[in-house]
């Protein structure tokens, strides 16, 4: 009898069970805001810290330089292969002698036409102009060779300037001025305009956030106001341990006013929630 009499009460929970409702896309739920992108930025080249022009916690723009490495053999290689490039010399003289060459050849035959001179004259003169004009040509390549040169040998200086990689906030130095780089980074440079703000969102809320559409995301911060943020990724993977998925937001940051690293909350637009499936009874 008295499971006849519980009976009744486990169907009613069941029933309680089967039209429960799923979570309403209204309310808020957490949420971590982090720097869009982090990069370890190191050398490519092996060489000693000549000087360090950022610090942790200096914003950066894209391209600045960060610190440079000792490069007196690349200087002075570059300044021979500029000497090189801009060395005009052969190439005017070889340019002269073709001018002298075709002027000869000229004059050979029009003493030919009054049969002042023999054929084999002529044709000496016009070999000669030919190999004039070769000379001009290599002389113009050697120098196009001591441009590429000059380009390689700047290249190669470059190397030895650490630049940023993209605008952002110095997270972390790792060497000071005199230490060796060989494989270890030297800075740690965080994107936090825009920011990025990652979801773990349930399951039965998959299809409701699409790509490209926009969420209300509210820093716990002190004096910040809640920010829109424009969805960027969207998991085609659910959990099955956590029955999550996870989105990721793009969150402008004009002026890194919001610092990365906060906790928020991160409210969905008003759309309606799919019903979950009901179990078989």
């Amino acid at each position: 009898m008295k499971h006849l009499a519980a009976a009744p009460l486990l169907l009613w929970a069941c029933m309680g069970m089967v039209h429960a409702k799923p979570p309403s896309p209204a309310q808020p739920l957490g949420c971590l805001i982090e720097p869009f992108q982090v990069a370890d930025v190191g050398s490519p080249v092996i060489g000693v810290i000549e000087s360090i022009r950022a610090e942790r916690g200096d914003t950066v723009r894209k391209g600045q330089v960060l610190a440079l490495l000792r490069a007196d053999v690349e200087r002075a290689q570059v300044d021979v292969a500029s000497n090189k490039a801009q060395a005009m010399a052969e190439v005017n003289a070889a340019e002269a002698n073709a001018v002298l060459a075709r002027q000869k050849l000229k004059r050979a035959e029009g003493l030919m036409a009054e049969e002042f001179v023999s054929t084999a004259a002529v044709e000496q003169a016009r070999a000669e102009a030919r190999v004039a004009d070769e000379r001009v040509l290599q002389a113009r390549e050697q120098r196009r060779t001591a441009e590429r040169e000059h380009a390689l040998a700047q290249a190669q200086l470059g190397l030895r300037t650490i630049r940023a990689p993209s605008d952002g906030v110095i997270a972390d130095r790792y060497l000071s001025v005199g230490e060796r780089v060989e494989d270890k980074p030297l800075f740690r440079v965080a994107m936090v305009d825009p920011l990025r703000v990652e979801v773990v969102m349930p399951a039965q809320l998959y299809g409701v956030v699409r790509v490209a559409s926009t969420m209300t995301i509210a820093p716990e911060f002190p004096n910040t106001s809640p920010r829109e943020a424009k969805v960027i990724l969207v998991d085609k993977l659910i959990d099955g341990a956590s029955n999550t998925f996870r989105i990721r937001l793009s969150l402008p940051n004009p002026g890194a006013g919001l610092p990365a690293g906060l906790r928020c909350k991160a409210s969905l637009p008003n759309t309606a929630v799919p019903p979950s499936p009901r179990p078989a009874l």
